[in-house]
């Protein structure tokens, strides 16, 4: 009975052999450099494949010079928030699309000024080849991080106060236009609306849009009253709303968390949705199915967002080039309207 040998991995310059390039070829292959012909591409794909090669981690890492890996950041003061649909959906985005670039992925959440003092360390250590960057408010420490980092960073919704080089965002004036534009057809002329956090883009961005299609009507905007994209906040808002104006007939709320809030508000003050008050929200998230009256609410591509910001990212660390992306809204039309 012969003794079995144990397994051995096969060698790059196995590969480069196979292949009948050069080693150096082999490995821009593998590390999915740019300027190898097609040809050459697919023959040392093949004999990877026939000789079973799995590149060695660290030898890649040393090789490029790169950690292999991506962080997503989310700057939030509440360490719950990844408890919110939303990010849900763009953690399995950005998860999807960096395993297809094969990369690994870090999560973090900056909920303090330590946890922001983390993300510097992460930046700047190279510790990961990119990062991608979420929920800034105004005046964020992370952005200036951003700025001074030597890799590339990529922004999921752009910041208040400056213009990044690199972001995915959604059409979130559009969006916010196109919902008041909703009532406003619906008959509806006292529309208020329940707006996120006014030092973020996107809660400025979406306050935006109702002020933009109330004055185009020929409507006053009515002052907004803001939250944080919670259900508590959208009915805190919504009774402190009916309180200040008693006569409204329509609500554009800057989230379907905040939306489902003012219906357990305007419930609990005796007004029917929709015959007294024609509700609308934003992001067609499950929460906007199972409310009740079911939502009208502006669909935003959530998990695209996340797909797309780490595409854009895992370009960037490979060396191409990019340009900022607006991702396009639409209106899904149900019973709170």
């Amino acid at each position: 009975m012969t003794e079995e040998l144990p397994h051995r991995h096969a060698t790059l310059d196995e590969v480069a052999a196979l292949a009948g390039v050069s080693r150096s070829v082999a490995s821009r292959v593998i590390n999915n450099a740019p300027h190898v012909s097609r040809a050459k591409r697919e023959s040392v794909e093949r004999a990877i494949r026939k000789l079973g090669y799995v590149p060695n981690p660290k030898a890649r890492a040393l090789a490029t010079r790169q950690a292999g890996a991506a962080a997503l950041v989310i700057s939030q003061d509440d360490p719950e928030v990844l408890t919110d649909p939303f990010f849900a959906q763009v953690v399995a985005g950005v998860a999807s699309a960096l395993e297809d670039a094969d990369l690994h992925m870090m999560l973090c959440v900056a909920a303090s000024p330590r946890g922001r003092e983390r993300v510097e360390q992460l930046v700047r250590s190279r510790v990961v080849d990119g990062v991608m960057l979420m929920a800034l408010h105004e005046d964020d420490p992370l952005a200036r991080i951003a700025k001074e980092s030597r890799i590339p960073v990529v922004f999921g919704g752009r910041p208040v106060d400056f213009e990044p080089r690199w972001y995915v965002d959604i059409d979130n004036v559009g969006g916010a236009r196109d919902a008041t534009d909703h009532l406003l057809s619906r008959g509806r002329t006292r529309v208020v609306t329940i707006c996120g956090p006014l030092d973020t883009e996107v809660g400025a961005s979406r306050h935006r849009g109702y002020r933009e299609a109330m004055m185009l009507a020929g409507l006053k905007p009515r002052p907004p009253q803001e939250g944080d994209f919670t259900e508590a906040a959208g009915a805190a808002a919504m009774a402190r709303l009916l309180e200040a104006h008693p006569d409204l007939d329509g609500v554009v709320a800057a989230n379907d968390n905040m939306a489902a809030g003012a219906l357990r508000a305007l419930r609990g003050a005796g007004r029917s949705v929709p015959e007294d008050v024609a509700v609308v929200g934003f992001d067609d998230l499950a929460v906007a199915q199972l409310a009740e009256p079911a939502l009208t609410t502006i669909h935003q591509p959530v998990r695209d967002l996340g797909r797309e910001m780490a595409r854009m990212l895992a370009g960037l660390i490979a060396g191409r080039t990019a340009s900022p992306l607006i991702l396009p809204t639409h209106l899904v039309e149900r019973a709170s309207s």
